[in-house]
């Protein structure tokens, strides 16, 4: 016959029991918790070194094991500054802030925004043990180039020709600096090879160093120069500074004889080199009186054209007559000296010969020995004009130049 189970009577010894293993635990537990309390908090990692760009953002990491009861705070090691307490951000530079992570252990951040150079230094994560225990992360801020204006950086020069000049560039930045230098026009920095004589030069399409340093400077090197600076820290920076060479007009006549038939329109032309800029014009040689200023107008016309320390100056003489004949002067003049250059013109006669040839064909007789002597020329002159002028006789027997009625 099956009968229900007797329920077991525990008694009490086993609350006793029950009791006992309770104080066990918590005599355990209390064990765990004064071994960590001795043990105390321990940084996991150090806290590392930044380098960054002024404008970014840095964050320092504080990660710590058994923090327990203790407080870790972020201070600026230099001056002892205070910059939070654990999550709380007592600081009043509101490009600072702190931040707080765990997983198995803390991790407190310091986050550093709009970098400026004047945030370079050390941090310290600190703990608030006895003694105090802490790490320390060190921030190197990159500062892009800075040309630094006045005092050692050159502003515009002006120099006579011949004398030395030297072009001065200094910039800030972390790292230092690289200074180069080229000309602004695209065209090869000129450097004399020797400074001591000698008119060979060195050609640089980019000059490196913070001083540009001409000898006995002369015209080709004037121009304006730009000084770059760079640290591979963006951007880079550049000043211009422009180099005057100073000198006395000095003018060339490529065509200093020239003849044109009468009725024609005839162009003269001088090159002029100086500096600072000229005032140039153009004259003609009266006998017996003053030279006449030619002005654009219904007779004359006048244009010029600079290239930097280069003037192109022409003259046109409309609808050329006998009376155009003669000597012209074009006259550059400025604050240091005046030059000018002398042109002849003279007429070249176109005359039938139908004597030999009959009335279909013309020869072309010049006008040499007229020139030669309205001009003034020396007796050697007359006779290589009068050379010329039969020469030109001879050879229009025998070309013919048909004319059309």
């Amino acid at each position: 016959m099956n009968s229900d189970p007797i329920p077991e009577d525990k008694g009490p010894h086993f609350e006793d029991h029950s009791r006992t293993l309770q104080k066990l635990f918590e005599i355990l537990a209390k064990i765990i918790e004064d071994s960590n309390t001795a043990t105390g908090p321990v940084f996991i990692a150090p806290v590392g070194n930044q380098t960054a760009a002024i404008g970014r953002e840095v964050v320092f990491s504080c990660s710590v094991r058994n923090i327990g009861k203790y407080k870790v705070g972020w201070l600026r090691a230099s001056d002892q500054t205070i910059l939070s307490v654990l999550t709380r951000t007592v600081t009043h530079n509101a490009r600072i802030a702190v931040s707080y992570e765990t997983v198995v252990n803390g991790t407190w951040r310091l986050h550093i925004r709009q970098l400026k150079e004047t945030d370079r230094g050390c941090y310290m994560c600190q703990i608030n043990t006895s003694p105090m225990i802490s790490k320390l992360g060190c921030l190197d801020i990159l500062v892009p180039p800075d040309i630094v204006y006045g005092g050692d950086t050159s502003a515009d020069l002006a120099v006579s020709e011949g004398d030395n000049a030297t072009l001065s560039c200094r910039a800030t930045g972390r790292p230092t600096p690289r200074v180069s230098w080229r000309r602004e026009d695209g065209e090869p920095i000129l450097i004399r090879a020797s400074s001591t004589g000698g008119n060979t030069f060195d050609r640089h399409e980019t000059y490196n160093g913070s001083l540009l340093q001409f000898h006995r400077v002369e015209r080709r090197q004037m121009g304006a120069y730009l000084c770059i600076a760079s640290n591979d820290v963006p951007p880079a920076v550049s000043k211009r500074v422009t180099l005057a060479v100073n000198f006395a007009p000095v003018v060339k006549a490529p065509n200093q004889l020239l003849g044109a038939p009468l009725g024609t329109d005839v162009q003269l032309e001088c090159y002029v080199e100086a500096f600072p800029n000229t005032i140039n014009y153009w004259v003609k040689n009266r006998r017996g009186s003053e030279d006449e200023m030619l002005l654009e107008g219904h007779k004359y016309g006048v244009r010029e054209e600079r290239s930097g320390y280069k003037v192109l100056m022409w003259l046109l003489i409309k609808e050329f007559t006998d009376q155009d004949v003669g000597s012209y002067k074009c006259v550059s003049t400025n604050s240091l000296g005046k030059a000018d250059g002398t042109l002849r013109l003279y007429e070249i006669k176109i005359g039938f010969d139908r004597s030999s040839r009959g009335k279909d064909h013309v020869s072309i007789i010049g006008g040499l020995a007229e020139a030669a002597q309205s001009s003034g020329a020396s007796n050697g002159s007359k006779g290589i004009f009068r050379c010329v002028e039969k020469l030109l006789h001879c050879l229009s027997i025998f070309l013919f130049v048909p004319v059309l009625l």
